[in-house]
């Protein structure tokens, strides 16, 4: 009898450390929500299925709020916060400011999520479930992707304009900015593969395409074409929010085609173009031959980076919370009372509309 009791204490023991250690110390696992919101990606990828029928480019989008998420505090969901008296938002910075978008969408799909379950679903983990979505949606592969992300209290305005890699970005830079997110040379370039969906504004590849010179000799001919292309579309001056598809074969699959097009000679932002300029010892270029050759390795790999980039500084319970509204920590949007009946009355709205 005192065995069993015994056992029966280690046990609990075990189990509460498990809780403990595990859960309450930032660890993520796939089906986090399987007991506590079983339908939360199904939620997920309602909406977002819904959304890429109405906006085929927010998925690129979406995948890209996704890495200005991660490459500033970790994946915490702080690029979804906005001002406030004591808070700058990460939406003011260089790389953001009029560029990332897909928010609404993000507040119709946690709308849906409180409504089914209150305080459950972290804003952090919603948008790893949108961009993988995103990503399966366009023709890319799909992920059991690992959850349990806490929301973050506070953002960095500084952090989005200094860690974001820049369209222009060198190569030692782009090193530099992914190895701060433990992220290596392979993950550089099958993550840049993200490439081959979206759109890009014409301020973000004006400068290499008037600049005198070539930074890819090997493909001289295909270069210029290229070039000519883009400064039809893209003028000298003015125009800066004229968008032209990164992908100009097929902008709407998520596809192998964006290396292809590296060794044709058609990158169209400068920090994609280093990736066979800029390559030193040549690590870089095998792994943009190898994702050309092979789709499925592509994948593969893309799949491994994200999950490796999704895991990087995760949140304790103490340190964050699950917010509400994605917007505001909970503790802002608890005290106003104005902001409350706001949201309150848009989401009843949204939650109507989608009965």
């Amino acid at each position: 009898m005192e065995l069993k009791w015994k056992l029966a204490a280690s046990v609990s023991v075990l189990v509460l450390s498990f809780f403990i250690c595990g859960v309450g110390a930032g660890e993520l696992f796939e089906g986090y929500y399987s007991e506590s919101c079983p339908l939360a990606e199904e939620i997920v990828r309602h909406h977002v299925k819904a959304e890429l029928l109405r906006d085929p480019n927010i998925a690129a989008a979406l995948l890209r709020l996704q890495f200005h998420d991660c490459f500033v505090q970790g994946c915490d969901g702080s690029v979804m916060l906005d001002n406030t008296p004591i808070l700058l938002s990460e939406k003011e910075a260089v790389p953001n400011k009029r560029s990332v978008r897909g928010f609404e969408l993000i507040d119709r799909i946690k709308f849906s999520l409180e409504e089914a379950c209150p305080q459950t679903v972290s804003c952090a983990d919603t948008l790893v479930m949108i961009s993988r979505d995103s990503v399966h949606l366009r023709g890319g592969p799909y992920w059991t992707v690992e959850l349990g992300r806490k929301d973050s209290l506070t953002a960095s305005f500084s952090g989005a304009n200094q860690l974001i890699p820049a369209p222009n970005s060198t190569m030692e830079t782009l090193l530099r900015k992914f190895a701060d997110q433990g992220l290596d040379k392979r993950d550089l370039v099958v993550l840049s593969g993200a490439h081959t969906i979206g759109r890009s504004r014409c301020v973000s590849f004006r400068q290499w395409i008037y600049e005198h010179g070539n930074d890819y000799p090997r493909y001289a001919a295909n270069d210029y074409v290229y070039r000519q292309i883009l400064r039809s579309i893209c003028p000298v001056s003015g125009g800066d929010d004229i968008r032209t598809s990164l992908d100009l074969r097929t902008a709407a699959s998520f596809d192998n085609q964006y290396f292809i097009n590296l060794l044709s000679g058609k990158g169209l932002l400068a920090s994609d173009r280093k990736l066979v300029s800029q390559d030193a010892d040549d690590e870089i270029a095998y792994w943009v031959w190898a994702y050309a050759y092979d789709q499925q390795l592509f994948f593969r790999h893309f799949v491994e980076s994200m999950l490796r980039m999704t895991r990087v500084n995760l949140l304790t319970a103490s340190e964050g919370e699950i917010r509400e509204y994605c917007r505001y920590t909970n503790s802002y949007f608890g005290q106003n009372a104005e902001l409350r009946q706001a949201v309150k009355a848009r989401r009843a709205q949204e939650v109507n509309e989608g009965n």
